[in-house]
């Protein structure tokens, strides 16, 4: 459903800092071409054909709303004065999961790992749960976006 009731989860967050061109430039850090698949592709290409699948995907409602909720859940455990990720708090993996996968399925999830775990550009400098929102953005996109251009 490409719906969205005010706006869409990449003006949220443009409001909060985080560009387009931020994504774009974290996606791209972790991108490997396939020989094969790959060879013809520019990464001017990847990233402008990516920058289109960014925009259609947060304007939906689902993805705009669960990155809306990850920053009120950021809110929150500010609130606490926890500003680190200890290991038992697994609700933000969930939210990044939960985008990735409604993105592009479990394949996503695999790249939803990568970018989690290695945090490459603005990831890097997000909080405990917008890292992983970012995250699963970028790691659904990234996955729908080579999956479908092969």
């Amino acid at each position: 459903m490409r719906t969205s009731l005010g706006e869409s989860a990449l003006e949220f967050l443009r409001a909060h800092g985080v560009t387009l061109d931020d994504l774009v430039t974290s996606a791209l850090e972790l991108y490997e071409p396939c020989e094969e698949a790959d060879a013809e592709k520019t990464v001017e290409e990847v990233s402008r054909r990516l920058r289109r699948v960014i925009e259609e995907e947060s304007s939906d409602l689902n993805i705009s709303l669960l990155v809306k909720a990850a920053a009120h859940l950021e809110e929150e455990l500010n609130r606490t004065g926890l500003t680190d990720d200890p290991a038992y708090l697994l609700c933000d993996e969930l939210i990044g999961m939960s985008i990735a996968e409604f993105i592009h399925g479990k394949k996503a999830l695999f790249n939803f790992v990568r970018y989690d775990v290695r945090k490459p550009g603005i990831l890097a400098k997000l909080g405990v749960f917008m890292d992983d929102a970012v995250a699963g953005l970028i790691a659904g996109c990234m996955t729908k976006l080579l999956d479908e251009w092969r």
